[in-house]
């Protein structure tokens, strides 16, 4: 290992590390604009110079490699001038748009120009001018600001897949150009975060607001079942805007477009109080007149013909409160899979991803079964493909035929596929079976349909054929086996029993039963992707924050709070727990789901027992301690699950039709609105390898 000495610190660093690495390393600041952590290294700002001893010039320190025996300077005079002149061509063509640039109080290169710059210009020459560029409704550019870092070009062919923006001409009349629409990548919206300068802005954000306005809280994502750390800029009680919060188990530094340009939909077709249907219309009502209507439905029926539905955005303190409630009143119909899934859920490595999501990048054989990643955990997608650009990563398909931004097998489209992989009839058995540590993705959709139990139980069986087992006794202690769940609330409702218990009924018998006027009362906690044309002349209670299918089909409305509205705990897809801080208030007279299910027990004269967040916590985590272990995962005990029988030769076929459209949120925000007229119909390639 080299060692080498940096500003009189002697330090040992591995192999390969840069000199920009190693002096992060022993905290030294040094400048940049083009290198980024996890993009390659171009050297082509020159804005890291550091002196080398024995080199006649300035070197560039991101991309010279540390060697033994170097003394390096990096605050030399040599350093401080060579800086200076590099900032000061860099500002030869920049314009002074300071006071009206959505960058202005977070640039780079604001900041850099007040550490290292020249006081003053000595460029009397006309500053050159960039025909902006259409980068479609999410990222806004001003590219004259542009200082060609490329960290955007690099980003878009590397980490998104989608190799959409490229330099044009050469010497000063180089510029940053796109391919003639929009950007194709779900992941766009991360070029605001890298770009140095105010060359790519948030779009839907242009003019409104500036940084220092912004009060701040650390949160966790609800738009699918990442959980990707984030943090939500509100101005008053709006949210203006959702950046991410560096995790590098779960989302790394990025979140996908969806996660950030959705919040505008937070303020349209909100719930802000209660409603009563009455002579086949919805009435305003207050509280007690709200709760009264559904205690006076409960009263003329009975337990059994009580039932709960909850969706993919409940947190988990409400979905313990609703089955607390449920069970007080003697009813077990409860689910919190609107797909209708009834797969096994016996033990918990049956329904997480048990490497994890960083433990892609250990994998050198991925197997996915009836999922789209791009779609559907977009932020897991980037991972493989990261792993499959470091090589030696193979990618096999069986499913739909989609772009996934990275090449791959399609080995079929029907789940019997899998049969012909454990019976080692199809090729890419050989790669499994070489592989050291193989993974299995299975898609939640693919779990969803009727044969869902069959199919859970041959993925179980061909992750223990090739080896993707590997006990804690072994010196890996590799879990191959995962699956994708496409909720926020999957994993936290699965760990908290909110399905069908005993004779209970699950979503597809709860809708069966209503069809047949079996039901008399549903209760949906949020749930507005189910069939609501199934519910019939049921009795249905809408708990939620918009004002989306459920909410029509409701004879009573409920307002509730949105995540960014409430603290609560979520589940992500590889069963790691994580708090969501309140960030806002909830509008008019919305209240948290957990304090309108609190409310509503006392009024039947069930009271739950708790009557604060803290308590409720307490008697969560008692009865399902995983969910006490914030921010942490914990390896799930194997054991056999899943029903055994032939799996159906069916299609395993997307479950997201519109990417941009997946809960009440995206489909009030004006934001997701405009992806989908723009860029949905641009479509994606079928790519294969």
């Amino acid at each position: 290992m080299p060692k080498l000495t940096i500003d009189n610190i002697e330090l040992e660093v591995a192999p390969g590390t840069s000199v920009l690495q190693a002096c992060e390393q022993l905290g030294i600041e040094v400048p940049r604009f083009c290198y980024h952590d996890k993009l390659s290294v171009p050297a082509n700002c020159r804005m890291c110079l550091v002196e080398i001893e024995k080199t006649p010039k300035p070197v560039a320190s991101c991309a010279m490699p540390c060697n033994d025996g170097m003394i390096v300077h990096t605050d030399s005079p040599m350093v401080t001038k060579a800086r200076k002149g590099v900032m000061e061509m860099l500002l030869i063509n920049h314009p002074l748009d300071c006071p009206i640039c959505d960058q202005g109080g977070e640039c780079d290169l604001q900041d850099q120009a007040m550490g290292y710059g020249f006081d003053r210009s000595r460029y009397d020459e006309n500053k050159r001018a960039v025909k902006d560029k259409d980068l479609g409704p999410l990222v806004k550019t001003v590219m004259t600001r542009c200082i060609h870092c490329t960290r955007c070009v690099r980003f878009v062919d590397e980490i998104g897949g989608t190799p959409e923006l490229g330099g044009l001409f050469r010497g000063e009349k180089m510029e940053i150009s796109n391919v003639s629409h929009a950007l194709t990548s779900e992941l766009s919206g991360n070029l605001i975060d890298i770009c140095p300068v105010g060359a790519l802005t948030n779009k839907p954000l242009a003019f409104e607001v500036r940084p220092w306005e912004l009060q701040k809280t650390e949160s966790i994502d609800v738009m699918d079942a990442v959980g990707s750390n984030i943090r939500i800029d509100v101005r008053g009680n709006e949210v203006m805007r959702i950046l991410p919060r560096l995790n590098e188990d779960v989302n790394e530094e990025w979140i996908s477009d969806k996660t950030r340009f959705a919040c505008d939909g937070l303020l349209r077709q909100r719930l802000d109080q209660p409603y009563v249907r009455v002579n086949g219309k919805l009435k305003p009502a207050s509280w007690p007149e709200a709760f009264t209507a559904i205690a006076n439905r409960l009263r003329e029926t009975s337990p059994g013909r009580v039932a709960a539905i909850a969706g993919d955005m409940a947190d988990c303190e409400s979905m313990f409160a609703l089955k607390t409630l449920l069970q007080s009143m003697g009813s077990s119909n409860m689910d919190c899979r609107q797909d209708g899934a009834e797969y096994d859920i016996s033990t918990r490595a049956a329904y997480i991803m048990n490497s994890g999501i960083a433990g892609i990048e250990q994998a050198d054989a991925i197997l996915l079964i009836g999922t789209n990643p791009r779609h559907e955990a977009t932020i897991i997608n980037a991972r493989i493909r990261k792993r499959w650009l470091r090589g030696g990563c193979r990618v096999g398909m069986i499913g739909a035929q989609v772009d996934l931004g990275f090449p791959y097998r399609h080995i079929g489209n029907s789940a019997n596929v899998i049969a012909d992989l454990i019976s080692g009839k199809n090729e890419f058995a050989k790669i499994l079976q070489g592989a050291k540590k193989p993974m299995v993705i299975v898609g939640a959709g693919a779990l969803a349909g009727q044969g869902g139990n069959a199919l859970q139980a041959a993925a179980r069986e061909l992750a223990e054929k090739f080896n993707m087992i590997q006990p804690a006794s072994d010196q890996t202690g590799w879990n191959g086996f995962n699956v994708m769940q496409l909720a926020a609330s999957r994993v936290g409702g699965l760990d908290l029993g909110f399905v069908p218990q005993g004779s209970g009924l699950g979503t597809n018998g709860i809708l069966q039963a209503a069809q047949a006027d079996k039901m008399d009362i549903v209760w949906l906690l949020g749930a507005d992707e189910i069939d609501t044309t199934k519910l019939g002349k049921t009795f249905v209670v809408y708990q939620g924050h918009h004002g989306d299918k459920g909410a029509h089909r409701a004879d009573v409305i409920l307002p509730g709070a949105a995540y960014t509205e409430k603290s609560s705990i979520y589940v992500n897809t590889e069963g790691r727990p994580q708090m969501a801080l309140q960030a806002v208030f909830p509008p008019g007279q919305a209240r948290e789901d957990w304090a309108i299910v609190r409310a509503f027990s006392e009024v039947i004269g069930k009271s739950l027992p708790f009557d604060s967040l803290t308590q409720l916590r307490a008697k969560m985590v008692e009865a399902v301690p995983v969910l006490g272990t914030i921010g942490r995962t914990a390896a799930a005990e194997w054991k056999n699950f899943g029903k055994a029988s032939a799996v159906k030769a069916q299609a395993l076929v997307p479950v997201i039709d519109n990417y941009y459209m997946t809960n009440s949120i995206c489909r009030a925000s004006v934001t997701m609105a405009k992806c989908t007229e723009e860029i949905r119909p641009l479509g994606f390639a079928e790519a294969a390898e």
